[in-house]
């Protein structure tokens, strides 16, 4: 299954200022399969470590003080040759500080050893980091990469040309139904393969119910017992939070008489861990819009439209028949696009109540309003009012319809979320 990952991996292996790279992202999304079959396509033999508990290789970069010695005892244990430039190292699993504290002589001294590390909690990277280390997210199949997998990389092309010069694609239709689809199964690449393979809904859920369980694997890493119960409490409830008219996160819905103070803890590992994204509350605008956030009022949405499908029990006839349950996928897929992109998340809520359900800033500070289409009116109104009220000239629309422009918004098909990146 190709992904966009691999092209960042070549990069680094061509860059002569290249040092050990940390690959991070959530469990599942494709990490290690990614870099050994980078290994596998660009050197002459890859060198495979789990880290995970791995005592004797604790013992090596606790001891050993040079990049020769910790290379020789990397071959013992391995039974491999090394070489510089022609073997990939690949250290998976990886938590431990000593072990990175050792890695890091490779990208302080002068060397051409190609060494990968792969760890799946964002807050590792708290303690791993410094100047010796290089980093890459990486995270699930976004759209283009599900219609790589699925042979379709010229429909990409049409929907990048006609994004960027704001006309229809001819391809519409299929786009939407390929986007469909891709919603129910998700960016995982274990449920990609499988429903390419095998169109059993049953089978989709369960490997969405062993990525939940490797979730709560991870969740429990977390030092306090309370915290990780707490933790596991919070996504659970995510579908039925997203199932409200308000989409706020409500403590109460967890548990009666549930507080903020409870949950502040776990909600914060789940962010800051890639597990859940936050959107805060603006009332007003001002750049940069991080000024004017509402901390204490917030949504939350889960990192993969599949795993949300899973969690809210449905089929495919109830979620193409039900316009609210399909935009209660749609809106987490958009906020999954925007991350991915770079942009933190925002959704602006008046006195009113009139809201608008994202607004990003770009990197030279413009303010663009995103609104999902809704046969409220309502909420079709609440852009308008947003436009009108902060002197906003520009905003965007996310449609089932074709791309166009109207009075200053920019109608985008749902299917050409990828190319929001574009906008940073």
């Amino acid at each position: 299954m190709k992904r966009k990952i691999e092209q960042h991996l070549i990069n680094w292996k061509n860059n002569i200022n290249r040092k050990p790279m940390v690959l991070y992202g959530n469990k599942q999304v494709g990490k290690t399969y990614s870099a050994l079959k980078f290994g596998e396509e660009h050197y002459k033999n890859t060198v495979y470590f789990n880290a995970d508990n791995n005592f004797e290789l604790y013992k090596i970069f606790k001891k050993e003080r040079t990049i020769d010695r910790i290379i020789s005892r990397l071959e013992i244990i391995s039974n491999e040759t090394i070489s510089e430039e022609d073997t990939l190292i690949i250290f998976d699993n990886l938590n431990d500080n000593d072990i990175v504290s050792g890695i890091k002589l490779f990208g302080r001294n002068k060397n051409n050893y190609h060494i990968i590390l792969i760890t799946s909690l964002k807050e590792n990277l708290k303690s791993f980091k410094g100047e010796e280390l290089q980093y890459r997210m990486m995270s699930s199949l976004d759209f283009e990469e599900y219609l790589m997998a699925t042979n379709n990389e010229q429909l990409i092309e049409f929907i990048k040309s006609s994004f960027k010069n704001n006309e229809p694609m001819p391809f519409h239709s299929v786009a939407l139904e390929y986007f469909e689809n891709y919603l129910i199964t998700g960016g995982m690449p274990e449920a990609v393969d499988l429903s390419l393979r095998d169109k059993n809904s049953l089978l989709l859920n369960s490997v969405y119910n062993k990525i939940l369980d490797s979730y709560k694997k991870e969740i429990s890493y977390q030092n306090n017992l309370i915290d990780i119960t707490r933790s596991i409490e919070v996504i659970d409830s995510i579908p039925f939070q997203l199932q409200k008219a308000n989409k706020k996160f409500q403590y109460g819905l967890i548990k009666t008489g549930g507080r903020s103070k409870e949950y502040e803890e776990s909600i914060n590992f789940l962010y800051n861990n890639g597990f859940v994204y936050r959107s805060n509350k603006i009332s007003e605008v001002k750049v940069p819009l991080s000024s004017v956030k509402d901390k204490d009022n917030f949504k939350l949405y889960l990192n993969d439209t599949g795993l949300l499908y899973s969690q809210l029990f449905l089929n495919k006839i109830k979620f193409l028949s039900n316009d609210n349950i399909k935009n209660i996928i749609l809106e987490n897929e958009i906020a999954i696009a925007l991350i991915n992109a770079g942009f933190p998340l925002y959704y602006y809520q008046s006195e009113g109540k009139a809201e608008v359900t994202f607004v990003i800033q770009t990197r030279i500070g413009k303010i663009i309003p995103i609104e999902l289409a809704n046969k409220n009116l309502s909420k079709a109104k609440a852009l308008r009012l947003f436009m009108n009220k902060f002197n906003i000239k520009e905003a965007i629309r996310i449609t089932n319809d074709n791309f166009s422009i109207k009075n200053g918004i920019r109608y985008v098909p749902v299917y050409a979320l990828s190319c929001l990146k574009d906008l940073l």
